[in-house]
């Protein structure tokens, strides 16, 4: 009997790109339940899915309790073995769950599974997974090359990125789900770390594909989401003992590093999760997101 399967969806406004998202998850090729949790939007996101999505779990928190509470939340309300995160800012095509869940019910060691995101045209790589340097630089594993290249073994795969990711609910549970700390940006490589720490492993599903808007909440090189993204990495640098060579988005940073102040250092990851070939120039490259065309 294949796994159940759940698919948590946080909204945040944007109640088009939702539907456009529940329009492609209907047409998928297996059964699953969609959980969606409405992060304190102000448009007509919970009353719009309310009426044109009835078979669609919906939970409306009265504002935004940031990312990674709202998916533990969406997680919580569920119990399908697999869960699968999903940006509501994806279309995926139609046999995206089946080829994204099937290395989990083929291998009870793997405790998440990456898919593959394409840029909007579908010629680039918006991400494979993510990538991570001897720093615990977490980077969107293979963006910006073109999308012939997403079964390449470089860099390394850390695990797979937020915007769209199969995780098996027991390895979910043993490390605690997303660390709600971080409000949003870095809390999926965070728990990557956690699970490969804690002995799982992760693969890419190359053959499972969608179309990735990206920052379609917070906005391209938003203040916002630099600041929230300076946070998580000032947080992180704190939780896994390390000091940071980047100084941009330095205020999120420092306010990441004050909030990890008391709580206790985690584990280095396994060499098999870091990828230390990335080299300073290339790792710079890919916090800018130029790593595809100097790679290309």
């Amino acid at each position: 009997m294949p796994p159940s399967v759940e698919v948590v969806i946080v909204a945040y406004n944007r109640c088009d790109l939702t539907d456009s998202c529940l329009r492609h998850l209907r047409a998928q090729t297996i059964e699953h339940r969609v959980i969606l949790i409405d992060n304190g939007s102000t448009d007509e996101t919970s009353e719009r899915v309310a009426a044109d999505w009835p078979a669609v779990t919906l939970r409306r928190l009265p504002h935004n309790h940031g990312f990674a509470e709202a998916c533990n939340r969406g997680v919580a309300a569920g119990s399908a073995e697999i869960v699968v995160l999903l940006n509501n800012d994806v279309d995926v095509r139609p046999d995206f769950l089946a080829r994204l869940v099937a290395p989990l019910a083929d291998d009870l060691g793997l405790g998440s599974v990456a898919a593959l995101m394409l840029q909007p045209g579908e010629r680039l790589i918006d991400s494979a997974g993510l990538a991570a340097d001897a720093v615990l630089g977490g980077f969107p594993r293979l963006q910006g090359l073109d999308a012939d290249q997403a079964r390449r073994e470089r860099p390394l795969l850390a695990g797979p990125a937020g915007t769209a990711a199969a995780y098996r609910r027991a390895a979910w549970e043993q490390v605690g789900g997303l660390d709600e700390s971080i409000f949003a940006y870095m809390e999926d490589f965070d728990l990557t770390l956690r699970l490969r720490s804690a002995g799982w492993r992760s693969v890419v599903a190359a053959d499972a594909v969608g179309v990735h808007l990206g920052s379609a909440t917070h906005g391209h090189r938003s203040a916002r989401q630099r600041r929230n993204g300076g946070f998580g990495r000032g947080y992180m640098l704190r939780r896994y003992g390390l000091i940071s060579r980047d100084l941009q988005a330095l205020r999120g940073r420092l306010e990441g590093w004050r909030a990890a102040r008391h709580l206790p250092r985690r584990p280095r990851p396994p060499a098999e999760a870091i990828d230390s070939t990335i080299g300073f120039r290339d790792s710079l490259a890919m916090r800018r997101g130029v790593y595809g065309r100097r790679s290309a």
